[in-house]
């Protein structure tokens, strides 16, 4: 049985706390299931350029905590935190505190890190792949046993805990969600978490055609694969979720597909079929959606800070709000 359809919305930037609860509220009346961060450090400047990755000007956990203040029914979600950026017992923490002020709305995304140039700004190693991913791991395990029963009592290369219970525990299901786009992190997300996020493969340490063309229709089917690698007989309970960056509300996307298509060295065909990319009118969308839930299994979309109200005839279509 397919499973419903939820949506997420991402935005990274808030003018003043008004626009951004505004933001918040504006989400939860148009019927989204998250308000989602990501989780970025820097501003203007040459590292942000070398990215090539838009700027976000607030902290995440206390925009989470202001985000959940100001609204009532919405989920709050970090698509995801970098576990490099956080000593890992705070973050933790901090999380567990947003889910229980807010009545249980946590989605605690969860990620290996990935922008070799904000690495490099704030002066923490970037490590090899294989070392981050591993990383990520170890950070899992630690979120799990805090939030068990009884006292912590964990060590691995990463946490060593122990002596001590892990407070607030979840007041709902607070879901982990894993992201990434290589086989290792897919895999781990297929073993461990509730929700596996698909994104590029940012293997370059920047947004670029690489990872565009590292994501296409073909190559999701192998990330699909990954993950039900690592999921084995739990890969029916797991939600799938892609971020849709690439998303035109319009009644005539072939304009809009060409020039993507030209940008990003891709045929428009494969543009048009890019699973992160979404084109066409609210009709369409829609059919394209159901298409991709058949094929991939994905039923969990987030569109960003551009499309709020555009595509919000999508979402109140798909999940009857």
């Amino acid at each position: 049985m397919a499973k419903p359809f939820r949506f997420g919305y991402q935005t990274f930037n808030a003018a003043s706390g008004e626009a951004w609860a505004e933001k918040a509220r504006k989400a939860e009346d148009l019927g989204y299931s998250t308000f989602h961060l990501a989780d970025h450090l820097l501003g203007p400047g040459p590292a942000l350029e070398a990215a090539n990755h838009p700027i976000q000007d607030v902290a995440a956990i206390p925009a989470m905590a202001y985000a959940a203040a100001v609204t009532k029914t919405i989920n709050i979600g970090c698509r995801v935190f970098c576990v490099d950026y956080h000593l890992p017992v705070v973050l933790v923490k901090s999380a567990m505190t947003i889910d229980m002020l807010s009545g249980g709305r946590l989605e605690m995304g969860l990620g290996g890190g990935w922008v070799k140039s904000e690495y490099e700004a704030v002066g923490i190693d970037f490590d090899e792949p294989r070392v981050r991913i591993d990383r990520l791991g170890d950070v899992i395990a630690g979120v799990k046993a805090f939030r068990g029963d009884g006292n912590v009592d964990i060590q691995n290369d990463t946490v060593a805990w122990k002596d001590f219970e892990g407070l607030p525990k979840p007041v709902g299901r607070a879901p982990i969600m894993v992201g990434g786009g290589s086989p290792r992190v897919l895999r781990l997300g297929g073993r461990e978490a509730d929700i596996v996020s698909l994104n590029f493969n940012n293997r370059m340490g920047m947004i670029g055609p690489d990872g565009l063309q590292m994501s296409t229709h073909d190559e999701t089917h192998k990330k699909i694969g990954w993950i039900k690698e690592g999921a084995g007989d739990r890969f029916d309970e797991i939600e799938i979720e892609i971020g849709a960056y690439f998303t035109v509300v319009t009644d005539d996307a072939k304009p809009v597909v060409q020039g993507m298509a030209g940008m990003f060295g891709m045929s428009e065909e494969e543009m048009l079929r890019h699973p992160h990319g979404l084109f066409g009118s609210v009709d369409a969308i829609c059919e394209e959606l159901e298409r991709r839930r058949e094929e991939f299994g994905i039923s969990y979309f987030t569109v960003g800070e551009d499309n709020l109200e555009a595509f919000a005839p999508v979402v109140a279509r798909l999940t009857g709000k």
